[in-house]
């Protein structure tokens, strides 16, 4: 909620009864439950049961709405019509701030009100890649993965993905190598930075990559192991653009669906799990600890031309975000496809070692290729989160904007 003050306080016109006025009319009076939302509804019906707050609130009834249902969240419509009537304070002080620091210490948690009410976001400034052509990448830094997206762009800016062809087993050869070797440096690295240090600049460096790159060859998946850089000193995404050039990628996320499970008293506010992507290890830059903030998945994408304003974008889906962004990235800079093309075209998801899941698009002489590789490919039909995305792209010269929202996701593109 504070993130969201102080981009209103910073960018915004209107007030903040005017932007929550049509969320709290939905809470109140209920919006019709999506397919594929009700499905995870219903995936997510064993959790929610276990607690009592939980329970009453996103299982009325005793089950999860079903598809086409209308879905009423009075309790958070309560606490959207404070916030909206006395300020973004209400959310961090007062009886909201106590029934979350409530349910947190019942659920086994340490969180108190002080926490809540001395709670700041900060301003960051973005990792960069420069792909060339005169497009430059950026991402969130870490705590975030978005150094995962950014290293394995790297590597792959190395290869000449025309020669290798788009859509042949070849150049997906290079993209899921350079994935695995990026998430092996992520894993290794990502971290805290109040807390740990973390070698951006050696990772990010040429000499670096190159290394990296090196330990790709095209007829034999590797098994990745991080390197050692030189040190120098359940998810919604949305993308906007306006006619005066300004350009917003924004994610939110509670991690797992329905986050924690947890709903904090009569507030209809759901908690997030976070803590599940802290490290257990001894000394790990990422190990637990109080005040600490753990490695976090959800990223936004931007991609800026000559350096103006050219794409926001993103991809939904855990540690599938910074594989759609290379992917989709990609499409859009290096294929000249246009949003909704770049959405749509097949994708892979890495899991673990060698092991990948592709969609039921990639052809067999593709599948047959890749497996001959070492590539350990699980079944077409096994059932995978490719990740949701929305993407829009703005022509630099002449400021027209054209967006678009795939299918695997709920999401719309709308212009007016």
């Amino acid at each position: 909620m504070r993130g969201w003050q102080y981009a209103h306080n910073r960018f915004g016109r209107l007030g903040i009864d005017t932007l929550l006025a049509r969320a709290i009319d939905y809470a109140r009076h209920g919006y019709p439950v999506s397919q594929r939302i009700g499905r995870a509804w219903a995936r997510s019906t064993e959790k929610m049961s276990a607690h009592p707050d939980s329970k009453r609130v996103w299982l009325p009834g005793g089950r999860a709405p079903h598809p086409g249902e209308l879905f009423r969240n009075p309790e958070i419509a309560a606490t959207l019509q404070a916030i909206a009537e006395q300020g973004y304070d209400v959310f961090y002080h007062g009886d909201i701030a106590r029934q979350i620091a409530a349910c947190v210490q019942e659920g086994g948690g340490v969180m108190t009100e002080d926490d809540l009410a001395n709670y700041q976001p900060e301003w960051v400034e973005p990792i960069s890649v420069d792909y060339g052509k005169g497009y430059t990448f950026y991402e969130i830094p870490p705590n975030g993965q978005g150094l995962t997206a950014l290293l394995a762009l790297n590597i792959a800016r190395g290869f000449d993905l025309q020669a290798l062809g788009y859509g042949t087993a070849d150049y997906y050869h290079a993209l899921m190598e350079a994935i695995k070797l990026a998430f092996a440096d992520a894993h290794a690295y990502i971290a805290d930075p109040r807390q740990a240090e973390i070698p951006l600049a050696g990772l990010l460096s040429d000499s670096y990559t190159e290394t990296r790159r090196a330990l790709i060859t095209p007829d034999r998946a590797l098994t990745p192991t991080p390197g050692q850089p030189q040190r120098h000193g359940d998810t919604v995404y949305l993308t906007t653009a306006d006619g005066e050039g300004n350009m917003v990628s924004w994610i939110q996320s509670l991690y797992m669906g329905f986050g924690s499970g947890l709903t904090a008293g009569t507030t209809g506010v759901q908690l997030q799990n976070r803590g599940a992507n802290f490290s257990l290890e001894p000394g790990h830059p990422n190990e637990a600890a109080g005040g600490k903030r753990p490695f976090h998945t959800i990223i936004p994408g931007f991609i800026t031309k000559d350096g103006a304003a050219w794409s926001s974008f993103g991809v939904m889906g855990g540690f599938m975000q910074p594989q759609g962004h290379l992917q989709v990235g990609l499409n859009l800079v290096e294929f000249e496809m246009d949003p909704q093309q770049a959405l749509d075209a097949p994708r892979f998801q890495w899991t673990q070692d060698k092991e990948f899941g592709v969609e039921d698009s990639f052809s067999d002489e593709v599948y047959a290729s890749l497996a001959a590789r070492g590539h350990v490919l699980l079944p077409r039909a096994t059932p995978m989160a490719y990740g949701g995305g929305q993407a829009i792209v703005r022509d630099t010269e002449s400021g027209v904007l054209v967006a678009g929202s795939e299918p695997r996701n709920d999401g719309t593109a709308v212009g007016w």
